[in-house]
């Protein structure tokens, strides 16, 4: 790289740019993946109709959302009985008889926990990686594992609390004041870690997909940048970097994603119905309870919905963000050069 390059590269994208750019990449992410689940909900309430006090899983690819049938059926994604042949069918009915906006049922939820958790993951990663690449050195393969890792973990730790307190609200409607007393009885029945309720399997399955989705997407993002001849990667390079890397890790981290999702319905089951059931099963024993009940393939169960969103969602995610960072880099250069 020529001195002049080099002094180009150096001028960095300040870390309020870089959650501008991950904020932006998160809502983008939000309205472009949420339709695809309201329609697989949709399609799952028509074949087996949700009973009231039923909870199940929303994920659109950047969270986990837990969803409750409430009395009187006044969800949007399932108040009305649908007749659909499938995923195409249902979105084009959906839109015809219920309005465009029944397709964003999910996205409120989403921006309140999603955006603020992916702000923090990218803006971590980004923030670590330079501090790594100054200590081991440019062109260290370890560092976006290890930058990775450090990001999820913080992450996952700071957003666990606000999880669980949501997860409790969806249960049945809390004042302010309710709120604060269930979680002052919380802490001063179990201890402030209590808090983090859920936070081990959560690691379990994210910690690894972010080890493997940044070292993947970086190697990928490398490889096509020397295949076309660009020194700099584009939009589809990211693009594409981003839906492969995130497709790999979806496939590899599946079953820690069943077990969590049979965690948190069994919790939200036993909290709500007070039904008697072992809630203290390690991950290795509800994976092992699994594999003896449904086969090696168990663990895998979700797997084409899973990649579904989560291929677009880490596509849209990440060439959105690196977008924005390459948007306010040309601003800080215009910036200096006058």
């Amino acid at each position: 790289m020529d001195p002049e390059s080099k002094g180009l590269h150096m001028i960095r994208v300040t870390p309020l740019q870089q959650m501008l750019a991950s904020c932006t990449g998160a809502i983008l992410t939000s309205l472009m993946v949420t339709p695809l689940d309201v329609v697989k909900i949709r399609l799952q309430a028509q074949n087996n109709l949700f009973p009231k006090g039923k909870c199940f899983v929303y994920s659109n690819g950047l969270m986990d959302h837990m969803c409750v049938c409430e009395e009187g059926g006044n969800k949007a994604w399932f108040k009305k009985p649908g007749n659909f042949q499938g995923t195409l069918d249902a979105f084009l009915k959906i839109i015809r008889n219920e309005g465009i906006k029944s397709l964003w049922s999910g996205l409120p939820p989403t921006l309140v926990m999603a955006v603020p958790a992916t702000v923090i993951y990218f803006t971590c990663y980004d923030q670590l990686t330079t501090v790594l690449r100054s200590k081991l050195g440019e062109n260290e393969t370890r560092i976006p594992i290890i930058a990775g890792i450090m990001a999820r973990f913080g992450a996952v730790t700071v957003i666990s609390p606000l999880e669980l307190i949501r997860t409790k609200m969806q249960s049945k409607k809390f004042s302010y004041k309710e709120l604060h007393q269930f979680v002052s009885k919380k802490v001063s029945e179990d201890g402030w870690i209590s808090l983090w309720k859920g936070w081990a399997p959560t690691v379990l399955r994210d910690v690894p997909f972010s080890a493997m989705y940044w070292y993947n997407y970086e190697i990928l993002k490398k490889w096509l940048c020397e295949k076309s001849g660009l020194y700099e990667p584009t939009f589809m390079i990211n693009f594409t970097s981003g839906a492969l890397s995130g497709s790999f890790a979806a496939v590899a981290t599946l079953p820690f994603d069943v077990v969590k999702t049979q965690k948190q319905t069994q919790l939200w089951t036993h909290e709500n119905h007070k039904i008697s059931m072992p809630l203290h099963m390690s991950t290795w024993v509800i994976m092992k309870n699994i594999v003896a009940k449904n086969g090696f393939s168990g663990l895998f169960a979700g797997l084409i919905p899973r990649l579904i969103k989560i291929a677009p969602a880490c596509a849209i995610m990440i060439s959105t963000y690196e977008f924005g960072k390459a948007f306010f880099h040309r601003q800080n250069l215009q910036r200096q050069q006058f």
